[in-house]
């Protein structure tokens, strides 16, 4: 686990881009780094309520996850943020992968695994047992 250097408030970064709307849906790259900005300054928020701290995963193969949330316990879970729910069987794999790779490790596994996606909506477990939350549905 690593630090990923962050902005405290995405909006900074779109007022410096001048980025409007209508830039945002031309540039697709841009508004899902800014999206994750703004998911992980919350994450940030509601860990801080519970004592637990948030990370970036990278290993030496590229494994990553965009949030590690490790609780004061121990217990973690590993969290993708993707801008559409399109990018969500990639992100599930990915980090189903990094869940085995750790095991076969012998490392403790996450406890829960976490697609967190910029839609409306239910969130609900997957058969493959990654969780799909929308953004609105964050709360501490």
């Amino acid at each position: 686990m690593s630090e990923k250097r962050r902005f405290c408030d995405p909006s900074i970064a779109a007022s410096l881009l001048r980025a409007t709307p209508a830039r945002l849906e031309r540039d697709l790259n841009t508004l899902g780094l800014l999206f994750e900005s703004l998911v992980l300054r919350d994450l940030l928020c509601y860990a801080d309520a519970f004592g637990a701290t948030i990370s970036h995963y990278r290993d030496y193969d590229g494994r990553e996850a965009d949030a590690i949330v490790e609780m004061p316990d121990g217990e973690w879970s590993a969290i993708e943020i993707k801008l559409g729910s399109r990018q969500e069987d990639a992100a599930a794999k990915s980090l189903l992968d990094l869940k085995k790779r750790i095991a076969a490790k012998g490392g403790q596994p996450p406890r829960a695994l976490v697609v967190v996606i910029g839609l409306a909506g239910a969130a609900y477990r997957r058969r493959d047992g990654v969780y799909v939350i929308p953004v609105t549905a964050l709360r501490p």
